[in-house]
């Protein structure tokens, strides 16, 4: 139905002629390579957006689109804050999905030395994996109070440094974040999961910088080619899925569904008590997440400093993919507040930002697009244009096209295993079912989706990562 109705209106750039109750156009911004693997209910998804009360202009997809609950993974909508709603199927379970990369200051023929041991160390400390608990077991009073702090309350505890919150999103902490707005099953899932990667698509990777394309912003960045980093990729595990599910019952009690185009879109409006409720718990599963990968990048310096004392892991950014936020716009002509919600997509901030650190106002965001397991990952800087074009947004990854119950029964060990093997490629996972279920077969080709933000204009790139060793849940 949808596939049959679009139309391409620029180079990359598709729209769906959306009929019915729609209040604003559907676009898609794809390939048409990349159209051919667009599930025809992810674009049901993003016209059913196109429903919602409140939204502005345009309803988006990013060139990494999959299907997903109530927002396909990869859509991006923004909402007027006095009409519009919020929605937790436009946030996702795992608020605050992100990714993190830190730069180390090691030889690349020192680190491959002790590769394998420096890997096996990581998956020692970090634990991986669907229910895996942490060694960081705290009490309520310290839970509670990252929830409300994010990465201050790590600053405090002496897990992160000064530049680690300076070269996070929002500098790890998203303001009106409230604890009592969290429910006691949603603290008891989390409190023991801090500092842990969990099962799917997330993952620690050591990688090498394989090619630079912008020397200027790279500079200004740290990357240097050749040189190692590593890129970690986690959420709020637990705390945040239950945030989800408790807020979706409470907003199905409150509003129901009658109307909807698709129950899994049920929202609240923005300024509603219950809107102000959930704003206020997806924050502190926000801060959640931003203190985990925090204490993930706390234990991978640890495991590096025990074969190189000297060692130094600077973080380069942390950004998020599942959150919803209000930012500055300029629409027709006037600058305006807007409800900004990303499933699966990364903040796209050009030069001059406040938002963004000193260190980076000159250049852009840094944007971190992981490839799939054993493919390229990418660096990319944010854009002026990206304000106009997507609000502030471009791709998060790769980008699904094969379930993963899919990929476990049709797709083979042995060969996912031989093909790591003959990339150089060393991995440690959890189990056998997250190596089939990660593996690049399952995915769109990265190297595409990363052109088509950067022909866009929407996120130019600035170097190229290739994977050394991996640990999967």
């Amino acid at each position: 139905m949808y596939k049959d109705t679009i139309k391409k209106i620029s180079e990359n750039e598709y729209k769906i002629p959306v009929t019915g109750k729609m209040n604003v156009p559907g676009i898609v911004f794809v390939s048409e390579m990349l159209l051919k693997n667009v599930d025809e209910n992810c674009l049901k998804q993003l016209a059913n957006i196109a429903s919602l009360p409140g939204i502005v202009k345009k309803a988006i997809a990013m060139s990494d689109v999959h299907l997903g609950y109530g927002f396909p993974i990869g859509g991006v909508a923004a909402f007027d804050p006095k009409s519009g709603v919020i929605s937790p199927g436009g946030v996702g379970y795992d608020i605050n999905c992100g990714v993190r990369l830190l730069l180390v200051n090691l030889d690349m023929e020192e680190f491959m030395g002790k590769r394998e041991q420096i890997l096996s160390e990581i998956y020692r400390n970090v634990p991986s994996g669907v229910g895996e608990e942490s060694e960081f077991k705290i009490g309520p009073e310290d839970l509670n109070n990252l929830l409300d702090n994010g990465s201050e309350w790590a600053l405090s505890k002496g897990f992160a440094t000064k530049d680690d919150l300076d070269r996070t999103e929002d500098y790890g902490r998203i303001d009106g974040a409230d604890h009592s707005k969290i429910s006691q099953r949603a603290k008891s899932r989390g409190k023991n999961q801090l500092g842990t990667v969990g099962a799917g698509n997330h993952f620690i990777e050591i990688q090498k910088v394989e090619e630079i394309f912008d020397e200027r912003v790279s500079k200004a960045m740290g990357l240097k080619k050749g040189s190692v980093v590593v890129m970690l990729h986690t959420g709020s595990r637990g705390l945040g899925h239950q945030v989800a599910s408790d807020y979706i019952q409470m907003m199905e009690k409150e509003y129901g569904i009658d109307g909807l185009p698709d129950r899994e879109l049920i929202y609240a409006p923005i300024e509603s008590e219950l809107g102000k409720d959930y704003r206020a718990a997806m924050a502190a599963a926000a801060n959640f997440a931003f203190v985990n990968r925090q204490l993930i990048t706390h234990q991978i310096r640890k495991s590096f400093a025990k074969f190189f004392p000297e060692a130094k892991l600077d973080l380069l950014y942390d950004v998020a993919h599942n959150i919803a936020k209000f930012e500055q716009f300029v629409i027709d002509g006037k600058e305006v507040t807007l409800c900004v919600h990303r499933k699966g997509a990364t903040r796209s901030f050009g030069p001059g930002r406040l938002e963004l650190p000193e260190k980076y106002r000159g250049i852009g965001q840094p944007i971190l697009i992981p490839g799939s397991m054993g493919t390229f990952s990418y660096v990319l800087v944010g854009t002026e244009t990206a304000r106009s074009v997507s609000f502030a947004s471009t791709a998060h990854g790769a980008g699904r096209v094969l379930s993963r119950s899919y990929a476990t029964r049709n797709l083979s060990l042995e060969s996912v295993n031989a093909d790591l093997k003959q990339k150089d490629i060393l991995i440690k996972a959890g189990s056998r079912k997250g190596i089939l279920e990660e593996a690049p077969e399952a995915y769109k080709d990265i190297n595409e989706v990363v052109r088509v933000s950067d022909s866009l204009g929407i996120g130019k790139i600035v170097a190229k990562l290739k994977p050394l060793a991996v640990v999967k849940g």
